[in-house]
This record gives C-alpha cells, sequence and structure tokens, in this order.
C-alpha cells in the first residue's frame, strides 16, 4: 500500500499525521509525507532590488522551511517502523497533491482538514475538498481532536 500524506505547518496537519502513525496499515505500506510550496509572486519590489532576485529568494526560503517539516515528519513515520520517502513540491498544494498521487500509483491520500466553511472556504479555499473531489484514489481527511472529543 502506497500513502501520501499531506502536511503544512498547521495542527490539522499534526492530527493527520498522528493518525496515520497510530493506525496499523498492511506489512510493506509506504508512507510518502508531501509538503508543496506556492510560487511567490513579486507584485512590488524596491527599485534597487531585481524582483527575480527576491522571488527566488522568498522560494528558497520557503522550500526550506517545508524541507524541515517533511524530514521531520518522515522522521517520526520511520521511528515507527514505516517505509518513507519525503518530497516538497512546487505549486498549488491541491493540484501538486494529485498529481504526485496519479504519478505514484498512491493508494490513499491522508490530509488535514482546517475545518473552514462559509466565506472563509469561498475566499481560501480548501485543500481537503479539491483533493477529496479531485484524487485518482481513496482520501481521508483527519480532523484534529477538540478537547470535548
Amino acid at each position: 500500500m502506497k500513502i501520501l500524506i499531506g502536511v503544512d505547518d498547521s495542527p490539522h496537519s499534526a492530527a493527520a499525521l498522528e493518525f496515520v502513525k497510530k493506525m496499523t496499515w498492511p506489512s510493506g505500506t509506504e508512507v510518502c509525507v508531501v509538503s508543496a510550496v506556492r510560487p511567490a509572486v513579486a507584485l512590488y519590489t524596491e527599485v534597487y532590488v531585481p524582483a527575480s532576485e527576491q522571488v527566488e529568494r522568498i522560494l528558497e526560503d520557503q522550500r526550506k522551511l517545508h524541507e524541515e517539516l517533511v524530514s521531520r515528519a518522515e522522521m517520526a513515520l520511520r521511528d515507527r517502523g514505516f517505509k518513507t520517502c519525503a518530497r516538497v513540491l512546487v505549486g498549488d498544494a491541491r493540484e501538486a497533491i494529485i498529481e504526485m498521487a496519479k504519478s505514484e500509483h498512491a493508494d490513499l491520500i491522508v490530509v488535514g482538514s482546517h475545518g473552514r466553511s462559509g466565506l472563509t472556504k469561498l475566499l481560501m479555499g480548501s485543500v481537503a475538498s479539491h483533493i477529496v473531489t479531485h484524487a485518482p484514489c481513496d482520501v481521508l481527511v483527519v480532523r484534529p481532536r477538540t478537547k470535548a472529543s
């Protein structure tokens, strides 16, 4: 079985990672930790610094943060005995995760839900909703546990 787990730096993502770590999966299951860096767009730039340099610097900083994030998640899974891989993709997380699931022939995608609704969901979009409706495989959406649950 091949599982992709989409991560970002949020408690929702941490809940998805914890869920995968706690579950019993078939022998030989591989878990690939994926995070996506959205390309930066220069809307305003200082006259003395070319916009392309600023965009490249921002993208590189974001890539480093995401690499640390997937590395930590991968180590946590490996410590639990999983066969793992980790990838940082460039692009919209919704499309990047779906494309990776297709190319890697994933059996399952696991993502956390931010629980947005209404106007916030309309304006910001929902990675989980998009993946659920467009994925080539099964999708598991994990919500963080609240104190009441």
